[in-house]
């Protein structure tokens, strides 16, 4: 079982509209809703890969309700969000169908009492048990501690469970701190930690500081891998165009997904970058389009050097 954390879990909304004008009315062609927060988008693509994943993290209120109905009616899932008072956040993704541009609303997240954030790491304790990895991703709701990454890492460490940990700013900089098996920014999330506006140097500089692996999304141009065991780059065959939400939890379900199977770094990278391109040509958030990912996972080109022994 791969256990995914989202303690910012929010109700995704998808908004179609013909072309998106300032200042303007829209009628909106088509709408989406769908369970959301990055490490729920990357366990709906760990299950439709075939992996038994458990969700927890923090829902409360109405729209807490319909998140947990999303969950519970997606295959492969399993529900262990942890109940709070306060009601989960929503997001709104405006996408214009004739430019293919993606403009996004997030709201912020509900308060988390001390008493809550006590309940939720004794469930997450107990959860690690079962697990064969752990993802920590995304933001932290007001009231949870800026290190709360760091701790979680630490305790999924001591019960012998590897993390991947994808969030940004000082939950990033402790959590780095921390030691997890690996850490996935994007180019500009990296540069905010190291002060390096060059990724390769920003990758070794985020590994000395306790990484042990660093994957950077470089948008379109693909990942760039720098791991105990070598780096690499991994490029998308093509520069696709659509939605680009949540095309990067996608490359975490893909890094996740080859840690779980003991893949090589490579089969790892070319999974992820397949995933993510095939997700922005997916019509919502956390969906990836199949035809799209079988077709593209063998044209991802990886290139690198395995480290000397």
């Amino acid at each position: 079982m791969i256990l995914t954390v989202t303690l910012n879990t929010a109700l995704d909304l998808t908004y179609r509209v013909p072309a998106l004008k300032p200042h303007a009315s829209h009628r909106i062609s088509e709408v989406t809703e769908r369970a959301g927060g990055k490490g729920v988008n990357v366990a709906r693509v760990l299950a439709a890969l075939g992996h038994e994943v458990t969700v927890t993290g923090f829902t409360g209120g109405a729209t807490g309700r319909i998140v947990q109905d999303r969950l519970t009616a997606a295959p492969g899932l399993v529900d262990a969000l942890v109940p709070i008072a306060g009601p989960t956040r929503r997001t709104i993704a405006l996408v214009d169908d004739q430019t293919g541009d993606t403009t996004q609303l997030n709201e912020p997240g509900p308060t988390i009492t001390p008493a809550e954030w006590s309940a939720f790491q004794d469930a997450y304790e107990g959860l690690l048990a079962p697990a064969s990895a752990v993802a920590l991703c995304g933001s932290l709701p007001p009231g949870v501690p800026v290190g709360a990454y760091a701790g979680l890492i630490r305790l999924a460490k001591a019960a012998g469970v590897p993390v991947l940990l994808d969030t940004s700013g000082e939950p990033l900089r402790r959590g780095v701190a921390a030691r997890p098996d690996l850490v996935k920014p994007n180019a500009e999330e990296l540069a905010e930690l190291t002060g390096s506006h060059e990724p390769l140097r920003g990758a070794q500089d985020a590994r000395r500081r306790g990484a042990q692996a660093v994957v950077v999304s470089l948008g379109t141009d693909g990942l760039l891998a720098v791991t105990p065991e070598g780096r690499w780059r991994a490029t998308p065959p093509a520069r696709f165009h659509g939605n680009p939400t949540g095309a990067g939890d996608s490359a975490a379900a893909g890094l996740l997904s080859g840690l779980a199977e003991q893949l090589p770094w490579p089969e790892r990278l070319s999974r992820a970058v397949a995933l993510s391109a095939a997700t922005v040509l997916a019509p919502a958030a956390g969906e990836f389009d199949r035809v799209a990912y079988e077709e593209l996972a063998g044209r991802v080109a990886v290139t690198g050097e395995v480290s000397a022994a």
